[in-house]
């Protein structure tokens, strides 16, 4: 069968995304609090993310993005993990979403006559998320680009070996981070997305957007270049900026549009409807669209509806 993503090298194909896997599995009932967040099911209970992906597959999603965000050497160090078992369950996440695929496929979903197979996204977090304070949305952690590539490597190397579709670049707040992880995919033959968490026109580091999607512009495994784990509103600009910068497909898949009170730890506000706000998203350009935080399979399923009519 042909290989998912090169699909979105195609300019009228619009693919549908998952959304925040953290949201479905807390809507499951499982507590997320510990330091390694989702990705502690991958060791406490694995079936429980296969079950969380399959929510967005059977919602409409093409794309499932792994539970290895939060999933890193160091991080997994802090919890007791050692290495060789760290490396197994980055590994394991990979598997479980193909697990998921496969029994959607299984269902009757996906395949030629439905849309294709669904792709697997092996996400890269940032390196902010595997401090579990928060430090993802600021950047500017005070390691050079070089520290930041050799924290990354390991992790890279395994997830590009894993049998992943793409690499889901994502929630990234630094260009200097995007340059480090760059430098790792440039010349592995992965196809990747990269994709920023922004706000009022800059990364949470501060540099402008020109700046930081340039970042992509030379690296041929990029497949597309966007925006996640931000307000709604920023969307349109930011892909409007994005595709003139690198003339690339864009990714996007923004909060739910409510806000986060760290004091209080619960989520204020009202949830935007981007069923009504992706149309303008697709015609500026943007080929993978998607939800995260507090996006369910509801909202996904909205966004199938309002792809296939576009």
């Amino acid at each position: 069968m042909t290989t998912p993503t090169l699909d979105l090298l195609a300019p009228d194909t619009v693919w549908v995304t998952d959304g925040g896997l953290a949201t479905q599995l807390e809507a499951m009932g499982h507590d997320l609090t510990d330091a390694l967040w989702s990705a502690r099911l991958l060791r406490d209970d694995p079936g429980a993310i296969v079950e969380a992906h399959l929510a967005f597959l059977r919602a409409g999603a093409r794309v499932v993005t792994t539970a290895s965000y939060q999933a890193s050497y160091t991080g997994f160090a802090a919890a007791g993990i050692e290495a060789d078992q760290a490396t197994r369950l980055l590994l394991r996440s990979v598997e479980l979403a193909r697990e998921a695929r496969d029994r959607y496929e299984a269902e009757g979903g996906g395949g030629p006559r439905r849309g294709g197979r669904a792709a697997v996204a092996a996400s890269v977090g940032p390196y902010g998320a595997s401090l579990a304070d928060g430090s993802e949305y600021r950047g500017r952690y005070g390691l050079s680009v070089g520290r930041l590539r050799d924290w990354h490597a390991r992790r890279v190397e395994v997830l590009a070996g894993s049998g992943a579709d793409v690499l889901a670049v994502e929630t990234i707040p630094d260009a200097d981070e995007a340059q480090a992880i760059l430098d790792l995919v440039r010349g592995g033959g992965v196809p990747a997305w990269l994709s920023y968490t922004v706000e009022d026109g800059r990364t949470r580091a501060g540099q402008p957007w020109p700046e930081a999607f340039a970042v992509a512009a030379d690296a041929p495994e990029v497949i597309a270049v966007g925006v996640n784990c931000c307000a709604p509103g920023d969307v349109l600009p930011a892909a409007r900026t994005a595709r003139e910068v690198t003339g690339l497909p864009v990714v996007a898949y923004p909060n739910s549009g409510e806000g986060w009170d760290a004091a209080a730890r619960s989520w204020t506000g009202t949830a935007a409807s981007l069923g009504d706000l992706a149309p303008s998203w697709i015609q500026a350009g943007v080929r993978l669209v998607g939800g995260c935080c507090r996006v369910g399979p509801e909202q996904i399923a909205e966004l199938v509806r309002v792809a296939a009519r576009v």
